[in-house]
């Protein structure tokens, strides 16, 4: 894709459009944090508190299913809230007009490199966590249920973060190239149910990602891991 090439250089670092889409999500999620947050009131008054606090109530409940209670979900949410705003945010990208084609626009998503750097950060907060709440003995689970399948387990283990980073990008790159088709063939009456079916696309699978991170969580600091 065009907007893979770098447009520029920081430092002898390239920065192509994946980057510079990056930097705008993050840009926004900030701005839309602070203004959103400096003037809360205990019991909400705005449409906009409304709102914000049925959101992070239906994440809470969404962790809550895959981590088995509502306490390990509070724990975690700061970090699995981020992982569902920032690759839900990633993939809606790719909706705006231009982006994958133009320079400095492309859905952050739709790259293997991003999507990899998500499931590794799920991979090493896992075993750093289980290993915090357990010690040494959280290495238990590489002879279960027999001493011969720690070969079998470890791959398990590397597997994990490679199927999370091939799920997303897989399904975001090839959403991306059939809208772009369907824009080219028809571009007037295509477009719009496209779209739609993209956003609810995104959501599912920023949906499944943060799910799936949750499971491995809740596995790693789970007694019966």
């Amino acid at each position: 894709m065009e907007g893979s090439q770098a447009l520029f250089s920081i430092f002898g670092l390239e920065v192509s459009s994946v980057i510079t889409t990056m930097w705008g999500i993050m840009l926004v999620i900030a701005l839309m944090s602070f203004f959103s947050t400096r003037n809360l009131d205990k019991l909400p008054l705005t449409r906009w508190q409304n709102f914000i606090e049925y959101g992070i109530e239906a994440i809470l409940g969404i962790l809550a299913q895959g981590m088995g209670s509502e306490k390990n979900a509070r724990r975690f949410f700061p970090l699995l809230a981020s992982f569902f705003i920032m690759i839900l945010a990633s993939n809606l990208s790719g909706l705006l007009p231009g982006s994958g084609h133009i320079p400095g626009l492309q859905a952050p998503t739709s790259t293997l490199s991003v999507t990899a750097a998500f499931a590794i950060v799920v991979f090493f907060a896992t075993h750093y966590l289980g290993f915090r709440e357990k010690g040494w003995r959280y290495f238990k689970f590489l002879i279960k249920p027999y001493f011969f399948m720690i070969p079998l387990n470890l791959v398990e283990q590397f597997v994990r973060p490679l199927s999370l980073s091939l799920r997303l990008f897989g399904n975001i790159f090839g959403d991306e190239t059939v809208v772009a088709i369907f824009v080219s063939i028809a571009p007037i009456f295509i477009p719009i149910p496209m779209m739609f079916l993209s956003m609810m696309f995104g959501l599912i699978q920023a949906f499944i990602f943060t799910l799936l991170a949750s499971i491995y969580l809740n596995e790693a600091i789970s007694e019966e891991h």
